[in-house]
């Protein structure tokens, strides 16, 4: 049976239950044409070798501990901390304990520059 993504306005439940048919496996949430929503479970003897995703990201963690390894350095992240990673670095992830993150990913293009320090409000760009 093919697991049903979330549709736009639906609780999605985030903690793992004993009868989660998902219990130690990640599972994509939702996924639309732009963005994907994963629940990511992490055993610490499973790392996540290298790899990089072609949209900007992020994770943060929901329950244990997370390493998360870019830019030649490692950042650990513990129950609601996150991290954004820009698209196309080359990252790794490795769970110093057993861990559960939410992990968001842009689909698309790859969109050039960064915030924006402009003040005026968004309906003024248009």
């Amino acid at each position: 049976m093919a697991l049903q993504h979330a549709v736009s306005g639906e609780r999605i439940a985030l903690q793992r239950g004993d009868d989660d048919i998902a219990h130690f496996t990640s599972i994509a949430l939702a996924k639309t044409e732009h963005m994907e929503l994963i629940r990511l479970v992490v055993p610490k003897e499973k790392p996540m070798p290298e790899h990089w995703v072609e949209g900007e990201m992020t994770l943060v963690c929901l329950e244990g501990e997370i390493a998360f390894d870019a830019y030649g350095r490692t950042t650990v992240l513990r129950p609601n901390e996150m991290v954004y990673l820009e698209g196309g670095v080359p990252h790794a992830i490795r769970a110093n304990q057993d861990a559960v993150a939410l992990m968001t990913i842009l689909l698309g293009p790859v969109r050039t520059g960064g915030p924006t320090n402009d003040s005026r409000r968004s309906d003024e760009l248009a």
